[in-house]
């Protein structure tokens, strides 16, 4: 079936604000004197994690430890790294070719749709996308297919005729669950050797063009999910 729309992850795919929310964390842990376990911080899923982030920082700071103080430093923080935070390497170009190529965009996050649409509106991207799926939105977080499915619905297409991308190892078996095929380009904290099951790996967009790149998976037979 010909590819019609192209679906994307927002959180460290689209914009890379993994790395703002892990510095936020890093500079908490510091100002206790304490070191984040970096290794350990990123989820296997697509759910909000900070009340066990804060548990986790509370019980190693002490009964001293002021959880909306900290909030509102990280938040501070975070606002004013994402106020100059533009979309990851490549991702424009990508958007533009896709629009010449007539092809339906779409977002599929685990994050609150306020969350997406607000760093898309800022960067003035949002009216790129069709569609946007977002965690608020359904009952389960990725690696559950809820999201992209809801992103099908919207868009009125089978997983066929389109193609997902995604940072996490999580969020491909999301995307495959769905019946979708699926390019994983891994954030920065994700290993490569975790995305097996991915239909393409790409180290960065700005490593092929889209054209380039779904002339390679037309080539190539879908990966069955198992």
């Amino acid at each position: 079936m010909v590819i019609k729309a192209l679906i994307f992850d927002f959180d460290g795919l689209l914009m890379d604000t993994e790395t703002t929310l892990l510095d936020s964390w890093r500079a908490e842990w510091s100002r206790h004197g304490l070191r984040l376990d970096e290794a350990t911080f990123f989820a296997d899923h697509g759910g909000d994690t900070t009340d066990d982030q804060y548990a986790l920082l509370a019980a190693a700071a002490g009964p001293g430890f002021d959880r909306a103080a900290s909030h509102a430093r990280r938040t501070a923080y975070r606002n004013e790294r994402h106020r100059t935070l533009g979309l990851t390497a490549g991702l424009a170009d990508w958007l533009r070719e896709a629009e010449g190529l007539g092809l339906r965009l779409a977002v599929a996050s685990s994050s609150r749709r306020e969350w997406v649409a607000g760093h898309l509106a800022r960067t003035g991207d949002l009216a790129r996308f069709e569609v946007l799926a977002c965690g608020d939105e359904v009952a389960a977080h990725k690696p559950d297919p809820a999201v992209y499915r809801l992103a099908l619905d919207r868009l009125g297409l089978p997983p066929e005729a389109a193609i997902a991308f995604e940072d996490t190892p999580h969020g491909v078996s999301a995307a495959m669950a769905a019946g979708l095929r699926c390019v994983a380009i891994p954030n920065p904290y994700a290993h490569h050797a975790r995305f097996g099951h991915a239909a393409e790996l790409l180290p960065s967009a700005a490593d092929a063009t889209l054209t380039t790149l779904l002339t390679r998976l037309s080539a190539s037979p879908p990966r069955v999910p198992g």
